[in-house]
């Protein structure tokens, strides 16, 4: 597809968009039809991620992407008359009798750029929410996953008029062109090499962006915290879709002297929910050989620097690019300047650093980029209250991991390098809307008072407002 057949449906939606805006009636359609479209669609779309993967649990594309979508739409359904409704808000009291309100108006047509780790669920849940909001939407899924990419594409052409939504599929030249085109919002899930790509392009159009990347994020374990429980709940998010989860945690800080004991949790944990590896349709392989193969140089690389590494295969199968299979792996004592310390892992890796203190933990955290999560595992309120003060993440979850993702009433983003702006519930919505701000004057106007001429009367006037107002 050329930049010029991009243009051509992006114009065709923002006159469709002209003649009238999706109302509540129309929103709430749209909803519906795509809820049904992905219980229709639900075991296609779980075979094409799964030949996209070589092989990606089909438990997990059910729990981690099906099910939030459904329960997502269900919760827009639910609140969204509500969420349109805007609010009046007190006038200011110099232009009384004015009243003052806000109202949430659709930007127009609304471009979204999926992300292949869970192509459905981050092309479509940034749909559930531009679509709540009343816009039109251009939808391009991540050319990385070609098969499911493919089958978004039939279900939105099957379910939705190419003018009100629309898919497209293609490569990083269809990309670049998807994100050049001048959109009243473009949104982006990926890596922040390409998030900075996007944001370059959308300038050109001062079109507004919302960016969620990534980052790497920590895990810190106090010394308090019981090790079966962390090890447990850390490396089941470490593990989800093959570690290819962009709230993984990237590396766990842990207190010196519980190496041995996480080691022999962790290594219980893998055993419980992972018996086999290769034989098991629960582990999600690694999609593409060519991160398959920078996992293995970075490990490598990290053995070269003093890292132990410690590699938790259960069944004691062999793991080859071929099969797709990277066994969970820690690395204790990490050498900071490692390329895995330095990059986000994307898979089943992860580095243990030690640390003494809580104060040092804090500063090896701050020392780096603000990540896209942030885990602490301390029953203690004080600590989580000053872990919460003393360091920025785009969202923290104490005692778990990665489950904030999925509360509707919290808002999910980045901060600084891991995004910009978020989305999920009513900040979704209000991520694809505009905040209108509305005044109606009565008939008498105080503003006559504050036009000129300026007579010694209206200067009396200011005099008077400068000496309120201080």
């Amino acid at each position: 597809m050329s930049n010029t057949d991009l243009t051509g449906l992006l114009e065709r939606q923002k006159r469709a968009f002209a003649r009238g805006a999706p109302g509540y009636r129309r929103r709430m359609d749209a909803l519906r039809r795509l809820g049904i479209a992905l219980e229709e669609h639900g075991e296609r779309l779980a075979s094409a991620l799964d030949a996209d993967f070589g092989g990606r649990s089909r438990d997990e594309t059910r729990l981690l992407e099906l099910f939030p979508l459904h329960d997502q739409i269900r919760h827009a359904r639910l609140h969204l008359r509500s969420w349109m409704k805007g609010e009046r808000v007190p006038g200011t009291w110099f232009l009384l009798p004015a009243s003052a309100r806000y109202e949430y108006q659709p930007l127009g047509v609304a471009g979204i750029l999926g992300a292949w780790n869970y192509q459905v669920q981050l092309t479509l849940a940034p749909l559930v929410d531009a679509l709540a909001a009343g816009n039109h939407v251009m939808l391009k899924p991540s050319e990385i996953a070609p098969r499911s990419a493919a089958e978004i594409a039939e279900m939105v052409e099957r379910t939705f008029e190419s003018d009100y939504v629309c898919c497209v599929t293609g490569g990083p030249d269809l990309a670049a062109d998807f994100s050049s085109l001048s959109f009243d919002h473009l949104f982006f899930t990926g890596s922040s090499h390409i998030g900075r790509k996007v944001m370059r392009a959308a300038s050109e159009n001062l079109t507004p962006v919302t960016l969620e990347m990534g980052g790497k994020s920590p895990a810190i374990v106090h010394r308090s915290y019981p090790p079966d429980i962390a090890a447990r709940r850390i490396m089941a998010g470490k593990l989800y879709n093959g570690g290819q989860t962009c709230v993984a945690p990237d590396y766990l800080l842990l207190p010196r002297g519980q190496e041995e004991a996480f080691e022999r949790e962790a290594r219980r944990a893998v055993s419980r929910f992972y018996p086999r590896l290769v034989d098991n349709d629960d582990y999600t392989r690694i999609l593409g050989r060519e991160h398959y193969d920078w996992l293995r140089e970075g490990v490598e690389k990290a053995r070269a620097g003093g890292a132990r590494v410690v590699t938790l295969n259960p069944g004691k199968e062999t793991c080859t690019p071929e099969n797709g299979v990277f066994p969970p792996t820690l690395l204790f004592g990490s050498d900071p300047a490692t390329v895995l310390m330095q990059e986000e892992i994307f898979g089943p890796v992860l580095p243990v650093l030690s640390y003494e203190s809580l104060d040092e933990a804090l500063a090896f955290i701050n020392g780096r980029p603000h990540p896209l999560a942030l885990y602490y595992f301390d029953r203690n309120r004080g600590r989580r209250q000053r872990v919460l003060q003393e360091t920025r993440s785009g969202g923290v979850t104490f005692n778990d991991c990665i489950f904030h993702l999925v509360q509707h009433h919290l808002p999910f983003g980045g901060v600084g390098p891991s995004g910009m702006g978020n989305y999920h519930g009513f900040d979704g919505f209000r991520t694809f809307s505009h905040k209108r701000a509305v005044m109606h004057q009565g008939r008498f106007s105080p503003g006559a008072l504050l036009r000129p001429p300026y007579t010694r009367l209206k200067r009396r006037l200011t005099d008077f407002l400068l000496r309120i107002a201080r």
